[in-house]
């Protein structure tokens, strides 16, 4: 008998309405990025996007709810995206520009927490990485060039997919681990942002951070389940790229502890 494909979900991305506009820009659009989503399949998981559940959406609204996804799906990949609002950590955005997507804040966290309490698989990339990350009561830089001057490591680039920088692995912890016998020289990731864990959530420790300036670049949960954030984007990192690190045996843990948790 074939073994059935396990079922990973990935939150939404969101785009709000533009005021002023027609057509879909005057719509609530939720979707995914295709690199996150083919970096999951390429394993040969079935990947479902994870659409909020808010009221005022459409024409009728079903008894669905977060956790209803949460028992029916194996695992879930938080994805990259908007900035998330200071007010979700107990604080004012410093430029307007920096207020976040609230709406987002409270669809993934909720979703996050659905995970967590059935003991299920979560990988948090970018924004995934500070979801957790505030969701589990810790606070995030809300940009790093004005409120971390000292660092020289650029963490955002108009360069996007093309911006990398070295990280460096924990000691015990588990990305040191599974990159044992990694080439330090091969330790670069593409990094793309400018917000960045500022305290730690409970429950969580650093398992990577960037070596000029000691800001944590993955977060790894200390429970029972498996919970790890990268700040990193590992969908971008292609195979053939020998300057890159090598993200499948991430994707392969992961998937690991989901097999674990599901069998």
């Amino acid at each position: 008998m074939a073994t059935r494909p396990l079922k990973i979900g990935i939150s939404a991305r969101i785009e709000h309405p533009q005021p002023g506009q027609a057509g879909l820009r005057a719509k609530t659009l939720q979707y995914l990025e295709q690199s996150v989503a083919h970096w999951a399949m390429s394993r040969d998981v079935l990947v479902f996007m994870v659409p909020t559940v808010a009221a005022g959406g459409g024409i009728m609204r079903s008894n669905i709810r977060l956790s209803d996804y949460a028992d029916a799906l194996d695992g879930l990949i938080l994805q990259g995206g908007a900035d998330l609002s200071p007010q979700s950590y107990g604080e004012q955005p410093l430029r307007p520009e920096w207020a976040g997507d609230p709406m987002r804040d409270g669809y993934e966290m909720e979703l996050l927490h659905e995970f967590i309490e059935m003991r299920k698989p979560v990988l948090g990339i970018c924004r995934g990485a500070q979801l957790i990350n505030v969701a589990l009561g810790g606070t995030l830089y809300q940009d790093l060039p004005t409120q971390v001057p000292q660092s020289r490591i650029q963490h955002l680039s108009e360069a996007y997919d093309g911006n990398a920088h070295p990280v460096r692995f924990v000691e015990h912890g588990l990305l040191a681990r599974l990159y044992a016998k990694a080439d330090a020289d091969t330790l670069n990731v593409v990094s793309v942002h400018h917000q960045a864990a500022r305290t730690l959530g409970r429950d969580l420790v650093v398992d990577a951070i960037s070596p000029d300036d000691g800001l944590a670049e993955a977060i790894r949960g200390t429970g029972r389940s498996f919970l790890l954030g990268l700040q990193w984007h590992p969908e971008f990192h292609h195979p053939s790229n020998p300057q890159l690190l090598d993200c499948n045996p991430i994707l392969e843990e992961f998937l690991r502890n989901v097999r674990k948790r599901r069998w």
